[in-house]
């Protein structure tokens, strides 16, 4: 269970730093010329505040896993990751359309690589919690 938690640290950090792209890569100057100051502007902090998250998760799975599977606290924070990935899991599919990716070859393959990613990382939660 160690290793899978490495591996989820890893993938989280990496997910965390490449937030950063994300104002470029899907144009929010242009997209958001015409919304105002404030709803651009929590945007961009939400964002900063996701990847945050994102990152700090993933330090606590690269720096602390064995205390996460061996201690009465690491079973609790495992319970809180569960959640927390499994929401986002069913997010993937109840939250965003389907016209968003249907279709659409390389939107497809990242539709399905992050289904997979956070139904792996939700499990290794869930095992944790549940062992």
């Amino acid at each position: 269970m160690n290793l899978h938690l490495q591996i989820i640290g890893f993938i989280l950090t990496i997910l965390a730093i490449v937030h950063a792209i994300f104002p470029r890569y899907f144009h929010w100057k242009t997209e958001f010329e015409s919304v105002s100051l404030i709803n651009r502007q929590i945007m961009y902090v939400h964002t900063f505040f996701i990847a945050l998250v994102i990152l700090l998760m993933g330090l606590l799975c690269l720096t602390s896993s064995k205390e996460i599977i061996e201690t009465p606290l690491g079973n609790k924070i495992a319970l809180g990751l569960a959640v927390f990935w499994t929401l986002r899991l069913l997010f993937q599919f109840f939250g965003y359309s389907s016209e968003l990716w249907r279709g659409k070859k390389f939107e497809t393959v990242v539709h399905i690589l992050f289904s997979v990613l956070w139904t792996y990382v939700s499990s290794v939660f869930w095992w944790i919690h549940l062992t």
